[in-house]
């Protein structure tokens, strides 16, 4: 009895396991926030990597200046910026694994707050699925996934 209690134990905990590994966005927030502190947290901690953000969309500024073209007034965000920026040590570590990974590069964080709720800033990234490479490839790649998510964990104040 003991036994199966056990085998069903360590079942729920891999299927919950594989299930927080398996969601593709990993998101953080914090309440209370101003939208350009966090933001600007989120650039301090890459360029304190010694990174360069390359590019940074104005998706909440976009949506909202299109929206009439597109038939739709409703404010979704009181901001939204995608900052994008890449690792040269890392990125050629990914690609040297596997080539196909050029398509990971530049990595994306977002920095967002709704309308409905703008003193809550979210802090987001999408996961890497391997397209192939190997056990070298993954293990790359969550070398930028760990990059990512100190970035973010950084930028809302989590540990």
């Amino acid at each position: 009895m003991i036994r199966n209690h056990a085998l069903t134990v360590l079942a729920t905990l891999a299927m919950a396991s594989f299930a927080a590994a398996a969601q593709p966005v990993v998101t953080y927030s914090k309440a209370g926030a101003k939208f350009d502190d966090v933001r600007d947290n989120v650039k301090l901690a890459i360029e304190n990597r010694g990174l360069v953000i390359d590019y940074q969309a104005q998706i909440g500024k976009m949506l909202e200046r299109t929206g009439a073209d597109v038939g739709s007034q409703k404010k979704l965000y009181a901001d939204a910026q995608t900052l994008q920026f890449c690792s040269a040590k890392l990125s050629r570590k990914t690609m040297e694994a596997y080539a196909g990974n050029v398509v990971m590069c530049p990595y994306s964080i977002v920095v967002y707050a709704t309308a409905a709720k703008p003193d809550e800033v979210f802090v987001a990234y999408r996961r890497f699925m391997s397209p192939g490479g190997g056990p070298a490839s993954r293990q790359a790649l969550d070398e930028v996934e760990a990059l990512l998510d100190a970035i973010a964990r950084e930028a809302v104040g989590k540990k």
